[in-house]
């Protein structure tokens, strides 16, 4: 998970960002992409130059959403978040920005909107949660 997540994942994706992630996230976790390898599969489904995919690519990596590592004189990537990891450091940022007051509001409201399987997902979470944890902390770790 990127470090400075609060500014990495300060708002969504667009439409291409959310491409170019769909790709990597399509991945397992340690493997590794050129762009070249991106832009065959985005280009697959709508036209894109090649130096745009790369540049979006690099904006990922400022971000820290993806991992860049040089490999000779061209670069690999990889994710640095699970798509789920990143939906929920989202889902926290923005539950801590609408403040205290109405989080609790927030989270019912979210659950009361859940299928039968994730109730029963989001049920199976909290019983693997310890017992000792503190009823107000918001906690980032284990999430």
């Amino acid at each position: 998970m990127p470090s400075s997540r609060k500014n990495s994942s300060r708002s969504a994706l667009g439409d291409l960002e959310r491409a170019v992630m769909d790709v990597l996230w399509s991945r397992s976790a340690d493997e590794t992409v050129t762009v070249r390898d991106v832009h065959e599969e985005v280009s697959a489904q709508r036209e894109v130059a090649y130096t745009t995919v790369m540049t979006v690519m690099d904006r990922l990596a400022r971000k820290e959403l993806v991992v860049q590592e040089r490999d000779g004189r061209a670069y690999r990537y990889r994710a640095s978040a699970s798509r789920g990891e990143m939906t929920a450091s989202l889902m926290r940022t923005t539950l801590d920005d609408i403040g205290s007051g109405d989080r609790t509001g927030a989270l019912v409201a979210f659950v009361g909107d859940a299928s039968a399987e994730e109730l029963q997902a989001l049920r199976d979470a909290l019983a693997r949660i310890p017992d000792d944890r503190s009823s107000g902390s918001s906690g980032s770790s284990g999430a």
